[in-house]
């Protein structure tokens, strides 16, 4: 069996990250005693073992092999110790700059008995930044086996949104906006069960969902259909599709079924639990006697990895004569990209996508996450004249099994 290059680059990757990072723990345990420090270097090559083989076991075994939780979880912390180890790697590097300019100092200044004496002797690592860097890798760490606990801690927010045009019979409309499911990450059906009873006890007028029921196989629903086909309320359920959706994301064809055959099975899913699945179309939302127009399109991103098949020139039409619209839209960067050079009058924009990377800050007037550099827009509500956009965090995860600072969001959205 040939050995992909990815994989030989990856383990060469750890190698030398782990031989960096030894040289700083062996300078922090140069007082320690030898069966001290033989205890520590084990400890510490041994866990360098331990992750090259774990790879190695996830490149070479099928994806049965060992169950799915524990594949799941094992990878993240395989990632997690590769990250933290690269976060400490920052700390260190910036100390061997400076030990660099010190040598170079004590040769170009040779006269200096001091730094001609420092030169010879060699440079001694700051223990400061020694400990800093391991702190800061071991605090990231320690956040992300956290994390784990988090995955399934729903958060319910609550936003009132304010608009001029907003028909008098719709004032006080509540919309539940759940976004990103990814099914296929699921391991406890029972907490995915509470979350969707959090969904109900708001007693929403209409429930709206923006994108990525699975991962990439519509099989991935087959033992969640009975949970999330709960969700009802009085104006409906409706959803669209998001970028995982397609199955862009693993091979086909997978147990006889092709790519167009599992994105046909995926809709009649939506079909199966109630909800009304939009492609690139809009429909007629009526209460009070008045009318507004919910528009739904596939999967439109600015970002040239992901699909583009969301028409817009298809959901538009027909909507003019309606004074308000929302426009479901899983991708964020739709909004700012053709939105709103194009279509000025829709009045609200869903969308969810970004996970906030799962990963973040966000506390009362401060929110930070490391997905921001990649989308400006990827979590809350966001304004520009009278057009908003609120994005989703995600009610689910993928790739990393839990959430830091994130939390799994189920955003109620009150008109008024």
């Amino acid at each position: 069996m040939r050995t992909p290059l990815g994989v030989i680059i990856f383990v060469s990757l750890i190698g030398l990250l782990d031989t960096y990072v030894f040289q700083a723990i062996r300078s922090i345990s140069e007082t320690a005693t030898p069966r001290t420090k033989t205890i520590l270097y084990t400890i510490y090559w041994g866990l360098t073992a331990l992750t090259i083989i774990s790879f190695l076991l996830f490149v070479y075994t099928p994806p049965d092999f060992l169950g799915k939780k524990t594949r799941t979880y094992l990878f993240a912390i395989l990632i997690g110790l590769f990250f933290a180890k690269l976060v400490a790697s920052v700390f260190f590097l910036i100390d061997d700059i400076r030990r660099g300019f010190q040598w170079a100092a004590g040769k170009l200044i040779y006269n200096n008995p001091e730094l001609e004496q420092m030169s010879g002797d060699g440079i001694s690592r700051s223990a400061f930044l020694s400990w800093l860097g391991l702190v800061a890798g071991g605090s990231l760490f320690t956040g992300l086996l956290y994390g784990f606990s988090n995955k399934y801690n729903y958060q319910i927010k609550k936003v009132k949104l304010a608009f001029d045009n907003l028909p008098p019979a719709f004032k006080g409309l509540r919309i539940i906006h759940i976004s990103d499911i990814h099914s296929g990450s699921f391991t406890d059906k029972a907490e995915v069960m509470k979350g969707v009873q959090k969904i109900l006890n708001q007693k929403a007028d209409i429930i709206l969902f923006t994108g990525d029921l699975v991962n990439n196989q519509s099989d991935e629903m087959d033992d969640y259909k009975d949970v999330f086909n709960k969700l009802q309320a009085p104006m409906g359920v409706y959803s669209t599709l998001g970028n995982h959706d397609y199955g862009d994301y693993t091979s086909w064809p997978k147990n006889g079924i092709t790519k167009e055959q599992n994105l046909e099975n995926l809709k009649k899913t939506h079909a199966e639990m109630g909800w009304r699945l939009l492609m690139n179309e809009h429909v007629v939302l009526e209460r009070g006697g008045e009318s507004i127009a919910l528009l739904g399109v596939e999967n439109w991103s600015s970002k040239a990895r992901f699909p583009k098949h969301g028409r817009m020139d298809l959901a538009h039409p027909g909507t003019e004569k309606y004074l308000f619209k929302i426009l479901m839209s899983h991708d964020p960067s739709h909004w700012e990209s053709e939105v709103q050079p194009k279509y000025p009058d829709i009045d609200l924009v869903l969308s969810g996508h970004t996970h906030g990377m799962q990963f973040g800050v966000e506390i009362p007037g401060f929110k930070w996450s490391p997905v921001q550099y990649m989308y400006k827009q990827w979590d809350g509500l966001y304004e520009k004249d009278k057009q908003k956009l609120y994005v989703n965090p995600g009610f689910g995860f993928i790739g990393y099994p839990g959430r830091v600072g994130i939390l799994p969001e189920i955003t109620v959205i009150e008109l008024i």
